[in-house]
């Protein structure tokens, strides 16, 4: 049977699901009137809220005769780790390019990653039925990434089609048509078959699945040989030692799912199921031959965070997993699937430092063992330092801003503030394009001040470029902060004489403990302050006359926001049902001796 392995790979919000969603009805895998709703492949529910895909998925659809396996990624810098290792399993890759925005930081990453495993690439330009966008200039765009990114003679002859996964339509023409037939069609002409070398077999694990019934499920393509049911088989890892075991089933994907089927042959992908302790990366070989493929090369992380066991007042109200050790057994277990996360044991065993690619990438990991029922403190992110050639150095970034003319002033300023040296300015449609090297330390917390300074109208993204001299002290945040003075529920009354003091994070009624962080200050410096105190009602008359108070509406903090918010003598508390700021120690004498022993230090 004939087979493509395809990879669809783009800057995020570019269209990748969506054009998932067009390849999987025109190969009509559903019956004609079966409910399938959007974004199929974004299964997660915090894929579905957040609207971005996180983990990557596999689909396989029949086409002419022909079986196409194509493999949806993750856009966003973060996940990056997730896109380095599948596209292993890919032979071509549609590059998917916003008609307006053209290419982006991310796109830049991940071409990078395919050309340099010369994959065969199909563009697609997607969004032409947006208003002000602009196909022809984009397509130079691309031309000109590949040529910088030092694409050969062959990538650099790429086909391209022009359409509208929201529409339904795409073609090698920007004539609208019905159906993406046309790049159906393209998938098959260009992308190459499977390259199947001679000899015994040999399969890379490339992901983990996991099903409660079968147990851990290694996920990977046969590059070599053929794979059967009840087959002995040796498994190589990564540090050269061989252990045996059986395949106990075998599964190839199709549609939705997976089918079970007695063999597979080298070009396909599959999912094994019955073996132990493997890890991604390991090589699955003939157990007379046994020959490893090389291992899987994932960026390192740039960002460390402390996690450590929940040690507020309301330790354990909400949670279900709060001692240190179900901590662990977490983080471990994340470590397995997880390729670009690190994590070490510290000093202290209830905390643990976890090293990832970003804010976003440790705030999933974070909400995801909430909503699984951890409770936890986690820390403020720090980038990870090195020493080069005897010098420090520290990530460096790449930030690009599309803002409207009126607001790129301000945005210039802000990023220069953090260290950042613009490099590019120019005019796309009414709106400004910037582009900036700026510290990775540079970038937290100035998401929510560049969307406050510009009406949030900024677009930015960012991606990693290396480690670079470290650029001395960048302001954190101005104001401080006001801080709870004793443990009870709060009060309007006094919320309401508070205001003009700073911006509340609690609403009246809400539960706050000693040292919990209230509110921003709208000065400098911290104030330690009294939320919960009720009013004195001396007579009948006068205890109603409390209804009559304004009181503003908390300000709602997502998870991401809040870790871009604290500083460093601050804690985010997690648990299932609440995200609450606090100061690392609760004791304002405690506090107070410790800014003295760093004053003496």
């Amino acid at each position: 049977m004939n087979i493509r392995n395809i990879a669809i790979i783009a800057h995020v919000d570019h269209g990748k699901t969506t054009l998932v969603d067009r390849i999987l009805h025109t190969a009509k895998i559903f019956r004609d009137n079966q409910e399938t709703g959007e974004l199929l492949m974004d299964s997660n529910d915090l894929e579905r809220e957040r609207g971005i895909t996180i983990f990557s998925k596999n689909a396989a659809v029949t086409y002419n005769g022909t079986k196409i396996n194509v493999i949806d990624t993750p856009g966003h810098s973060d996940f990056g780790g997730e896109v380095e290792r599948v596209l292993k399993m890919a032979d071509g890759v549609i590059l998917l390019v916003d008609a307006f925005e053209g290419p982006m930081p991310q796109t830049r990453f991940v071409l990078q990653k395919a050309l340099q495993l010369n994959l065969k690439p199909i563009v697609v330009i997607n969004k032409v039925d947006k208003p002000n966008c602009r196909p022809d200039e984009v397509h130079d765009a691309v031309f000109e990434l590949f040529f910088n990114l030092d694409a050969t003679e062959e990538q650099l002859n790429f086909p391209t089609f022009y359409g509208s996964g929201k529409q339904g339509w795409f073609n090698d023409t920007l004539e609208p048509r019905e159906d993406i037939l046309p790049l159906m069609d393209g998938i098959l002409k260009y992308v190459p078959e499977p390259e199947v070398k001679e000899g015994a077999l040999q399969m890379q694990i490339t992901s983990l699945d996991y099903s409660s019934f079968l147990g851990r499920i290694a996920v990977g393509k046969v590059t070599r040989g053929s794979i059967r049911d009840n087959q002995p088989i040796a498994l190589v890892q990564a540090d050269g030692s061989i252990k045996r075991s059986r395949v106990k089933e075998l599964y190839v994907f199709e549609g939705m799912g997976k089918r079970k089927v007695q063999e597979v042959l080298a070009g396909d992908l599959c999912a094994v199921v019955g073996l132990e302790d493997f890890n991604i990366g390991d090589t699955i070989c003939d157990v007379e031959t046994p020959e490893a493929l090389p291992v899987i090369h994932v960026d390192e992380p740039t960002m460390s965070m402390t996690f450590s066991i929940n040690t507020s007042p309301f330790f354990g109200k909400d949670g279900k997993f709060v001692t240190s050790r179900h901590l662990r057994d977490r983080l471990m277990k994340e470590t397995e699937k997880n390729l670009a996360l690190r994590v070490e044991d510290t000093d202290s065993a209830d905390s643990f430092m976890v090293y990832g690619r970003g804010i976003l990438h440790l705030g999933v990991l974070v909400e995801t063992m909430r909503r699984e029922g951890y409770e936890l403190t986690v820390g403020q992110p720090q980038v990870l330092v090195k020493e080069i050639d005897g010098q420090k150095c520290e990530p460096y970034e790449n930030l690009v801003v599309d803002v409207p003319e009126e607001f790129s002033g301000k945005v210039i300023d802000l990023v220069t503030q953090r260290k950042g040296e613009m490099l590019i300015m120019e005019s796309k449609g009414d709106m400004q394009h910037l582009e900036f090297e700026i510290p990775s330390r540079g970038l937290i917390g100035l998401r929510s001040q560049m969307l406050t300074n510009t009406a949030g109208e900024a677009i930015m993204a960012h991606n990693f470029i290396d480690y670079k001299p470290w650029k001395g002290p960048i302001p954190g945040r101005n104001n401080g902060v006001l801080i709870s003075k004793n443990q009870a529920p709060t009060t309007g009354y006094s919320i309401d004489k508070l205001q003009d003091r700073g911006s509340f994070f609690v609403d009246p009624g809400e539960d706050v403990y000693v040292g919990q962080i209230i509110a921003e200050h709208i000065k400098p410096g911290d104030l330690i302050v009294n939320a919960t105190e009720g009013k004195k009602l001396t007579n009948m008359r006068a205890s109603g006359s409390d209804a009559a108070t304004n009181i503003a509406p908390k300000i709602q903090m997502s998870l991401e926001e809040c870790m871009e918010y604290i500083q460093e003598d601050e804690c985010i508390e997690v648990t299932p049902k609440s995200i609450r700021l606090r100061k690392v120690l609760l004791n304002e004498e405690d506090r107070k001796r410790a800014a003295k022993q760093a004053g003496n230090g």
